[in-house]
């Protein structure tokens, strides 16, 4: 558990943040005593986080979608008052399949949500972030990316394609904002163990015509660590990222994959 006051009062958006992944990167947040609104498109999910995080806002928002993203940043406004962190976490697993079988409408989607939205996001909320800087508070972006974002993966080129562009943004923007005191970078889990991976093995079992088993146990062995990261080991290394401790640290693919060196 992070100490309550390395993130003191400062303001966060976590996209996609009232379920798996991105609501332990909440969690974390709030327990290092930031003020946490998320977003996300399940209505479920958000009914669920005043339960699963008393502490956070919610708003329903789909990041692709421009006019959401909107009225997101007005309930920014009108809840923090500013932002000093996002967190651009909101992501689709896409279509798994050859190339040739894929659908156009199943592609676009991925780009949509994992690389459209992050832009989305990040365009509105620089200037805020500006004015955070400006006020000597922390002014960081973190995208979350993915060990198939410098690795290919084979049956999932929209997922991968989304996610190298993710790398390529973060440090466009880098290089972008440094001058203003705005530090961005990625993260890049490896398989992260949690329902959207057992989806993805079960759907590149059928695909493939393997066993489930024997899908599972290449994901479990393709890290040096013979494990999948846990949704902490992401949360863990987004706080950190956004807090003073990475104070110099921008433009950086932040690896949490156990030493993943190839994708199944």
């Amino acid at each position: 558990m992070w100490k309550n006051d390395l993130l003191a009062g400062q303001r966060v958006l976590v996209t996609a943040g009232a379920a798996g992944i991105g609501l332990e990167i909440s969690r974390a947040f709030a327990e290092a005593g930031a003020r946490v609104m998320v977003c996300d498109v399940a209505q479920a999910s958000l009914d669920a986080l005043a339960a699963a995080l008393p502490s956070a806002s919610g708003r329903l928002a789909d990041v692709s979608d421009a006019l959401q993203v909107q009225a997101l940043f007005k309930a920014v406004d009108n809840e923090l008052g500013g932002l000093d962190i996002l967190v651009n976490n909101a992501g689709v697993a896409g279509p798994t399949g050859a190339v040739e079988t894929l659908e156009l409408a199943d592609w676009q989607r991925t780009l949509d949500v994992n690389i459209t939205g992050a832009f989305l996001c990040t365009r509105l909320a620089v200037p805020r972030l500006r004015q955070s800087a400006r006020e000597g508070r922390q002014a960081a972006i973190v995208n979350l990316s993915s060990a198939a974002g410098h690795l290919g993966m084979p049956g999932r080129s929209a997922y991968s394609a989304s996610k190298w562009a993710v790398i390529g943004l973060t440090k466009s923007l880098a290089l972008e904002l440094g001058a203003d005191g705005i530090r961005v970078n990625a993260i890049l889990p490896g398989a992260v163990d949690g329902p959207r991976i057992r989806d993805v093995i079960a759907a590149k079992a059928q695909a493939r015509g393997l066993p489930l088993e024997d899908v599972t146990r290449s994901y479990t062995h393709q890290a040096a660590l013979g494990r999948m990261a846990t949704a902490r080991d992401i949360a863990n290394m987004a706080v950190f990222a956004a807090s003073p401790l990475a104070g110099h640290v921008t433009g950086q693919e932040l690896a949490v994959d156990g030493l993943t060196q190839a994708l199944s």
